[in-house]
C-alpha cells in the first residue's frame, strides 16, 4: 500500500469530521466486501441501475449542510446505489448543487443521473437556460435522464407538446447534454397513459408505487404493465405514501415492508427519499437482502391496507396540491 501523504490524511479526516452530523465514519462504506445491490434495465436505454435510486430533494433540507450532502450522496454511491434523483425547482437549486457537490471526484462516472424541469410552459429558450442551469449545479457535461416533472394536470400535456421544449430537448440530446427524455407525476394514471400515448417516444416514465396505490387511481395496476409492455423504463416513487401521510404508522405495516412491496412491483428502480444515515443504511441492507414478495406475501399486505384505502390523508400526493412544486403552482394559478 502507497504510504498517505499528509495532505491526504488532513483530507481524509476533514471528510469524517464534516460526515460526523449523519455518521461516526462520514463517508466510508459499512458494509462488507463483495456484497451489493440488485440492479435491472431500464427498459429501452439498456443501462443497468440499482433497485433503489436515492431522491435527491432531501439532502436539500436543514438537516444536512453542504459536505454531510456531499458524503451522504458518496456512501449511497460506494454502497451500491447509482441511481441519483434530482430537479431544478428542488428547494431552489440547493438539492441538485449539493447532489453535485457529492458526485464529485469520479463519483458522477458511477451513476446515471436523472433531473427535471418543473414549469411545462417554459419556452424552448428558457428549457435550455433550465438544462444549463442543472448541468452547472450538478457539475457534470451531461444529464443521464431529463424529465419533464409533474405531470399533473390535463394543461400539461399540451404545454409539453405545443411548447417547442421536446424539439429543443432532442437537439440537446444531440449535442451530448441529455442521453434520455420522460416524465413523472403523482396524480392521474389517466394523464400518464396520456402522455404515453402521446405520439413522443419516451425513454422513462417516473409513477408512484407504494401500497395504498393499489386501491384507487392506481398507477400500478393501470400505467406499469403499459410501460412494461412497451419498455419504457419504469421509475417507482411514493413507497411510504409520501410526507404527512403515515402510511407505515397508520396501517402497521413496516417501513421495510413498504419498500419490499414497491420493489416487488418490477420497475427498474425505485426512489426513496431519506432523511439520515440510519434510513440510507437500512434500505441499502433491505436491497442487499432483497427477495420479490411472494403473491400471498403481496394479498396480505394489500388486505391489510384496504381499510384504509378510503382515507385520502394516505395518498396527499394524488389528492391535495401540498406535493405540487412551486412553478407547477403558478403554471396553474394554485396558492
Amino acid at each position: 500500500m502507497a504510504k498517505m501523504t499528509r495532505r491526504e490524511f488532513i483530507k481524509l479526516m476533514g471528510g469524517l469530521i464534516a460526515g460526523a452530523a449523519i455518521s461516526p465514519l462520514g463517508g466510508l462504506p459499512l458494509f462488507a466486501a463483495g456484497e451489493t445491490i440488485p440492479e435491472k434495465t431500464l427498459g429501452k436505454t439498456g443501462a443497468r441501475v440499482s433497485i433503489i435510486g436515492l431522491g435527491g430533494f432531501n439532502i436539500s433540507l436543514q438537516d444536512f449542510t453542504d459536505a454531510s450532502a456531499a458524503d451522504f450522496v458518496k456512501f449511497a454511491v460506494d454502497n451500491g446505489i447509482n441511481f441519483m434523483d434530482n430537479a431544478r425547482a428542488y428547494n431552489d437549486g440547493l438539492a441538485e448543487r449539493r447532489m453535485g457537490l457529492g458526485l464529485k471526484g469520479g463519483y458522477r462516472e458511477k451513476v446515471f443521473l436523472m433531473t427535471k424541469i418543473c414549469d411545462h410552459s417554459r419556452s424552448a429558450k428558457e428549457s435550455i437556460k433550465s438544462l444549463e442551469e442543472s448541468l452547472r449545479a450538478l457539475q457534470t457535461d451531461f444529464i443521464d435522464l431529463f424529465m419533464f416533472h409533474e405531470i399533473n394536470y390535463a394543461s400539461d400535456i399540451g404545454a409539453v407538446r405545443s411548447s417547442g421544449v421536446l424539439d429543443a430537448l432532442l437537439k440537446a440530446c444531440e449535442q451530448g447534454k441529455i442521453r434520455f427524455i420522460g416524465f413523472s407525476g403523482h396524480k392521474s394514471p389517466k394523464l400518464h397513459l396520456e402522455m404515453i400515448n402521446c405520439g413522443f417516444d419516451w425513454d422513462a416514465v417516473m409513477l408512484p408505487l407504494g401500497i395504498m396505490d393499489y386501491h384507487k387511481d392506481s398507477f400500478t395496476r393501470t400505467v406499469l404493465p403499459v410501460l412494461l409492455k412497451k419498455n419504457i423504463g419504469a421509475i417507482g416513487f411514493k413507497s411510504m405514501g409520501g410526507f404527512m401521510s403515515g402510511v407505515p404508522e397508520k396501517t402497521g405495516i413496516s417501513y421495510k415492508d413498504c419498500l419490499r412491496y414497491s420493489l416487488s412491483q418490477h420497475a427498474a428502480t425505485v426512489v426513496v427519499g431519506m432523511n439520515n444515515m440510519t434510513h440510507l443504511r437500512e434500505n441499502i441492507a433491505t436491497c442487499r437482502s432483497f427477495i420479490p414478495m411472494a403473491e400471498d406475501e403481496r394479498n396480505a399486505l394489500i388486505s391489510k391496507s384496504s381499510k384504509f384505502a378510503n382515507d385520502p390523508g394516505m395518498e396527499r400526493y394524488k389528492n391535495t396540491t401540498d406535493y405540487d412544486n412551486a412553478a407547477g403552482k403558478k403554471l396553474h394559478g394554485i396558492k
